[in-house]
């Protein structure tokens, strides 16, 4: 949920549902979508041993992002959003990965239909032993914080390209050196797209309340799943996000040590940030997948997103490499130090 301060943070009693959802073995204590029932048996995420990892190329993720953003503002039903889609696919086929594209209708919540897709790309899907990656591709249909042309769709560099940016190099590292582990990238679209002046969480995360309830394979259970928002700006700090504490404390533990150890704890911050309306929140509630966030929350003043959230000084000028290396590179480890970890059952 969103209101005019951005994310909004969860209460904590809705961060004791999701715990309670993930734990119980059946039925749906959240109502709504299909009934989804857990792994039988809980694997504990490998620990992150030193060993090969491909260098991070900011150059490539910067590229990247700006790709995303020559299109435009990618709102559902527009033309940037139809072209930015066949170009996300295309690239990560062009990375030899298997793409699956999850078309769906969504209602916003002004009573538009929204065409959407989900964009999943899949390396080794034949692999049992996997890590997911996911970000938002949408960007915002609205400039509601800002003070010019607030009605007017912004280009989202940060919030949606910055993530997808770091997910399209970790495929193209995918393919120039293979590890031995299966890798899911999925760009979840209509994140974006909710009401930040009401009590209404599930106005947001559009399209992964649609992947949660239609999970592109069946018994899906990852060992790693994390979800990239906002993680591209200058300034950006990563505090450990509360819904991902609650669901997976121990991954989100594992991957700050990691980070820290790679050189990047000005940028993973070992403090406890608040619980945040995102797509981690409906991955955990309706897939039955403990998915953390790796979201930038600078706490600038009044502007707990930083002071471009939701303006149209979301663009290209914010984007900075040294934030994409630091996030690119601790992933580019948390996937290819697992792949020479054995699973602890």
């Amino acid at each position: 949920m969103r209101n005019n301060l951005g994310k909004i943070l969860l209460g904590l009693a809705v961060l004791a549902m999701v715990v309670r959802g993930l734990s119980t073995c059946s039925g749906n204590p959240f109502g709504g979508g299909k009934e989804v029932t857990p792994a039988t048996t809980k694997v504990q995420p490998p620990a992150f041993p030193d060993g090969p990892v491909p260098e991070f190329n900011a150059d490539s993720a910067f590229a990247f992002v700006k790709k995303q953003t020559d299109f435009g503002p990618r709102v559902p039903n527009s033309a940037a959003h139809k072209k930015c889609a066949a170009m996300l696919a295309s690239e990560f086929r062009r990375f030899g990965m298997q793409v699956i594209e999850q078309k769906f209708t969504a209602t916003h919540y002004k009573g538009t239909e929204f065409n959407c897709v989900n964009i999943i790309a899949q390396y080794k899907p034949e692999a049992p032993k996997r890590i997911l990656l996911a970000a938002h591709w949408d960007s915002r249909f609205m400039a509601d914080k800002d003070t010019r042309d607030t009605l007017k769709p912004i280009d989202g560099a940060d919030d949606g390209g910055s993530g997808v940016a770091v997910m399209l190099e970790i495929a193209r590292q995918l393919k120039s050196m293979p590890p031995d582990i299966g890798v899911d990238l999925i760009c979840f679209d209509a994140e974006d797209q909710g009401d930040d002046d009401g009590d209404t969480p599930d106005t947001w995360c559009l399209g992964s309340q649609y992947w949660g309830k239609n999970v592109h394979r069946g018994g899906y259970q990852p060992y790693y799943a994390i979800l990239l928002d906002m993680v591209g700006a200058k300034g950006a700090r990563f505090q450990k996000e509360g819904v991902s504490m609650q669901v997976a404390p121990s991954v989100v533990d594992k991957v700050w040590a990691l980070a820290a150890s790679l050189g990047y704890s000005s940028y993973f911050v070992n403090s406890l940030g608040g619980g945040i309306t995102d797509d981690h929140v409906y991955v955990a509630r309706y897939a039955r997948i403990p998915m953390i966030d790796i979201i930038s929350t600078p706490n600038d003043g009044d502007h707990v997103f930083g002071d471009y959230h939701h303006k149209h000084a979301d663009n290209l000028s914010v984007i900075d490499k040294n934030t994409l290396k630091a996030v690119g590179q601790t992933m580019s480890a948390v996937i290819w130090r697992s792949a020479i970890t054995a699973p602890v059952q």
